[in-house]
């Protein structure tokens, strides 16, 4: 995987929000993640969607809404504090 980008359904499982690939993939494919790349907003859709550091995410996780900023795409999938090293949780807007 380059540095450049990430498939969304391989961040979202190596930063842990997703036990497997394939759950990742069905919540993208749900329509419940929103990216934001460049300032523009995206409902995505497909898990073969980049995402690139400094991009926002927006989706539910557990009955609660998770707001974050990509900080790296990882290498791997590792334990739970690397796993927290690729992202930084935000404040929810409003």
């Amino acid at each position: 995987m380059s540095e450049a980008g990430c498939r969304i359904d391989v961040w979202l499982w190596r930063a842990r929000f997703a036990k497997s690939r394939s759950l990742a993939a069905a919540m993208v494919e749900r329509g419940t993640v929103r990216l934001t790349h460049n300032g523009v907003q995206s409902r995505l859709d497909k898990p073969s969607r980049t995402v690139h550091v400094g991009d926002a995410l927006v989706f539910a996780l557990g009955g609660r809404l998770v707001e974050l900023e990509v900080r790296a795409l990882g290498d791997r999938r590792g334990p739970p504090a690397e796993a927290r090293a690729l992202y930084e949780a935000r404040a929810p807007e409003g």
